[in-house]
């Protein structure tokens, strides 16, 4: 008996334990958020930064250079930033795939119409959600605490950033100018300046927090417009919007769990 129950105990130190394999990781739908500058230049922004005619020659093959390297990520659904109503979403682009709407400046045509086309999608979906910017809220604070000069120089910082990249753009071709300011240290900056506001305000008066709150709340409705065209895991979703919504989009995406976050430089040359 004592020999028996030596060779089972030897037997059980042998044989290795089943190790369970961990299970595959559940298949989400691929959200490509393309950060982009405003190409019709329509001065909506504190900032603006100024371009050149994007429908000149030289730009129009800058922009077909743009189309080829979006088709590797192969969106099956391509989001723009226009309210889910709006015109050029609904009617516009039917009209253009008819030929009987011809592009304007605007990047959710130049790039997204073009691309959508190209696809043979039925439809360009606007995700886009109204939100405030109490900025004016800021300036009356900053000058009522004697921080003026400080809110100032902020300011200037975020205007010299937005000039650098109007210079870059000028001596760039529109992918170079893309891949710059989707690239990660430039998207970080950017989510900086933002932050960089919270400092103006105090208990009771949280005027640069509840700014960012405000634009947070945008920009979360935003996502929660995109979720809705994450009909199933097999979806490949491109979203294209202005640059200063490009680091909360990705945040955003990056932290839900059913989505999956692709960039602009896994795709470009």
């Amino acid at each position: 008996m004592r020999h028996l129950l030596v060779a089972l105990f030897c037997i059980s130190l042998a044989a290795p334990a089943t190790a369970s394999e961990p299970a595959p990781a559940a298949r989400r739908a691929e959200v490509l958020v393309l950060g982009v500058y405003h190409m019709a230049n329509p001065g909506r922004d504190i900032f603006n930064m100024q371009v050149d005619d994007v429908l000149s020659p030289k730009r129009q093959q800058e922009i077909a250079q743009v189309i080829a390297v979006l088709k590797k990520f192969n969106p099956t659904r391509i989001a723009v930033e226009q309210g889910p109503r709006d015109r050029l979403v609904t009617s516009a682009y039917p009209e253009y795939v008819a030929g009987r709407h011809q592009l304007g400046r605007n990047e959710t045509e130049q790039i997204g119409f073009r691309l959508a086309r190209e696809l043979g999608h039925q439809a360009v979906y606007g995700v886009d959600a109204d939100g405030e910017f109490p900025y004016p809220r800021v300036v009356k604070h900053a000058q009522a605490t004697g921080r003026a000069k400080e809110l100032d120089a902020l300011m200037q910082d975020i205007g010299d950033m937005v000039k650098a990249q109007g210079r870059y753009l000028a001596t760039h071709t529109i992918l170079e100018s893309l891949l710059y300011m989707n690239a990660d240290a430039k998207v970080a900056d950017d989510m900086g300046f933002y932050y960089r506001k919270v400092r103006f305000g105090e208990p009771w008066d949280w005027a640069g927090a509840d700014l960012i709150a405000d634009w947070f709340k945008r920009n979360i409705r935003i996502h929660s417009n995109i979720v809705q065209l994450a009909a199933s895991p097999d979806e490949r979703i491109l979203v294209i919007f202005g640059a200063g919504h490009l680091g909360w989009l990705q945040q955003n995406i990056a932290n839900d769990p059913t989505l999956r976050l692709r960039k602009l430089s896994e795709f470009a040359p």
